[in-house]
């Protein structure tokens, strides 16, 4: 298959891409002819190597990493010529940390799997990005696309410490330890939302996540109805728990249970503001990229992802 090209982190999932980058290479090359394989080597390099890929006219783009790396390449699709970011189809092989994306789009756990996804000829699909404008961790204004979730509170001082730790525990792990720690240490913050053209109104929350896909922090269910081909987020609030009643309920953050919670609140919508006089920090596909406020919509369809057959 002429005109593919790899986007390979190999140090995502603290090495996993490139200890399996071997077997994915055999696998591609029986199933490709003609593509090229770029690695990243830092922070940036797969959004700058997808406008290397629009430069060259690539048809088929293939992310290898996790979370992370795929927020980097759906940044670069976006911020390219829209009439090449329509016609080229992006797979997606996880092998980072959390991939919780990979969770909700039902792809293969095993990278070569998922490389015969990436690599099929079947359908591709109109997937829904999402956008926001925030404070960035300078001061500045920041601007940036992410195909997952986008929280604030709790989750940005998780993906604080995840991000910190050198410990290579595999995705669950480190997310299970990190929340945990950082809920012994958090304090909920007043946090001022908007959804869509409702009245602003304020909550008293350990987390407010906003979801295109259905996971995030390795493997908590979130958003079990998310769907992120039909043009709306998911909108989850994690209210005003004692601490107590945090780690009692800790176990609905994996089961898809946490809507039943009163003190949970579950909207939808298109659009979504949200502010606070205190510090309170955002998680943006695993990475923590600033503070609120932050401002955030809906792009429905940007950008065309092979899916798994159904």
């Amino acid at each position: 298959m002429a005109g593919s090209a790899f986007i390979v982190n190999p140090h995502a999932g603290h090495g996993f891409a490139e200890r399996h980058w071997p077997e994915i290479q055999r696998t591609a090359q029986r199933l490709a002819t003609g593509h090229e394989v770029w690695f990243t080597r830092g922070p940036g390099d797969a959004e700058a190597l997808v406008r290397k890929a629009a430069s060259k006219g690539v048809r088929r783009l293939v992310c290898v990493g996790g979370d992370g790396t795929l927020n980097e390449v759906v940044n670069g699709l976006m911020r390219v010529d829209p009439a090449w970011r329509r016609a080229v189809v992006l797979g997606y092989v996880p092998c980072g940390t959390g991939c919780d994306f990979a969770r909700t789009l039902r792809l293969p756990a095993h990278p070569a799997d998922a490389l015969a996804v990436a690599m099929s000829e079947g359908p591709s699909q109109a997937v829904d990005i999402g956008h926001m404008t925030f404070r960035k961790k300078n001061g500045t204004v920041g601007h940036a696309y992410f195909h997952n979730v986008v929280s604030f509170g709790l989750g940005g001082e998780v993906d604080e410490r995840v991000n910190r730790s050198s410990a290579p525990l595999g995705g669950f792990l480190s997310f299970i330890l990190a929340t945990l720690m950082s809920a012994l240490l958090y304090r909920k913050k007043q946090i001022r939302l908007c959804v869509d053209q409702s009245p602003p109104f304020e909550v008293s929350a350990w987390n407010v996540v906003v979801a295109n896909g259905q996971y995030h922090g390795g493997g908590m269910w979130v958003a079990p109805d998310a769907v992120p081909t039909d043009g709306w987020f998911r909108v989850t609030v994690i209210g005003d728990f004692s601490l107590p009643e945090v780690f009692l309920h800790f176990p609905k953050l994996y089961n898809g249970r946490l809507g039943n919670l009163q003190k949970v609140r579950c909207l939808r919508g298109r659009r979504i503001e949200a502010s606070s006089s205190e510090r309170v920090l955002l998680d943006m596909d695993g990475e923590q990229p600033g503070q609120l406020p932050v401002a955030i919509h809906l792009i429905p369809g940007a950008i065309r992802l092979v899916l798994p057959g159904k």
